[in-house]
């Protein structure tokens, strides 16, 4: 008897479908991997979660600079800081500003991306691998570095830009120090200092695309726009919403163009949102400091989710 039912549980067992039983993870396994684990963790928690718990605290109280020494001793004041932040008048001017950039700078740098991509795709054949260092070695370049050069280029007297222009007989603007220019001027070098990343991210897009679908809409009658249009652009849509989504955000919290080439001038026509965070930061605000920082979260988690919402794939 004994003998049959160790046959009939052997049975049993042999006829459960696979993957229903796990083996069993021993004891020694789970406490290994915490302890590997654990570094990790307690640097997260000291240098991430608790400075976000802090500040959050901090952007509901009316904490100044002289209360580091007594932080115990601020005044809770709610959502003040945010009603006041949206009643700023320079807050306001500075969100302003930062939707110009994006709203300009996201689709210039996006067209650029694409454009220097299906050119190193299809177009260009010989020195294909210098071409994509030399789009891409502005994205690894130094900040300060490329603003002092945009400088010399920007320029109104011997600007390379404003000589250019002078030879056809256009007389060039004073593009950092006209309010009506300096943006532009910081627009044209965000997107040539960052178009190089979107780049290589379609490069690797564009080679994913079977190129016989291309084959078959082209003896069908099709143009190179139209295969462009239908086909390429289509099966772009993952990687174009990957590159929008990274260029949208950084271009959100744009801060070291202004901060370097103008520090927000002239007549504060270039100060960003995260410029005028800093600068209250700077004058000891940093309660207030702490809720336009949320405030500028805020904005860039609802145009992501805009985003991903536009260009997610159709079912």
């Amino acid at each position: 008897m004994t003998a049959l039912a160790d046959g009939a549980d052997t049975a049993r067992r042999e006829e459960a479908p696979p993957g229903r039983r796990r083996p069993r993870r021993r004891p020694q396994e789970g406490r290994a991997a915490w302890m590997l684990a654990l570094p990790f963790c307690l640097l997260f928690l000291v240098f991430t979660v608790w400075p976000v718990l802090q500040s959050l605290f901090m952007s509901i109280t009316d904490t100044r600079a002289k209360d580091l020494r007594t932080p115990f001793s601020v005044d809770f004041v709610g959502l003040d800081n945010y009603t006041r932040a949206l009643s700023d008048e320079n807050f306001l001017r500075a969100v302003r500003n930062t939707a110009y950039f994006v709203l300009v700078g996201v689709p210039l740098t996006l067209t650029l991306a694409l454009a220097a991509a299906v050119a190193l795709d299809r177009g260009i054949s010989r020195f294909r691998s210098a071409f994509r260092l030399g789009f891409y070695t502005p994205v690894v370049t130094s900040i300060v570095a490329v603003a002092v050069v945009w400088q010399f280029l920007l320029n109104r007297e011997f600007g390379l830009i404003n000589t250019v222009l002078g030879w056809v007989g256009i007389s060039g603007p004073n593009w950092l120090g006209d309010p009506d220019w300096a943006m532009p001027a910081l627009i044209m070098m965000a997107s040539w200092r960052n178009f190089g990343t979107g780049m290589i991210i379609f490069l690797a897009g564009l080679q994913a695309v079977p190129w016989a679908l291309h084959e078959a809409a082209s003896i069908d009658g099709a143009s190179a726009w139209q295969r462009f249009r239908h086909i390429t652009l289509p099966m772009l849509r993952p990687t174009m919403l990957f590159v929008s989504v990274t260029t949208m955000i950084g271009y959100l919290q744009f801060f070291e163009e202004p901060f370097v080439m103008t520090n927000g001038g002239p007549l504060d026509s270039t100060v960003s949102m995260s410029l005028y965070t800093y600068r209250q930061f700077g004058f000891g605000n940093y309660g207030y400091a702490a809720s336009l920082s949320y405030l500028i979260f805020v904005v860039v988690a609802i145009v992501t989710a805009l985003q991903f919402r536009a260009l997610r794939e159709k079912e």
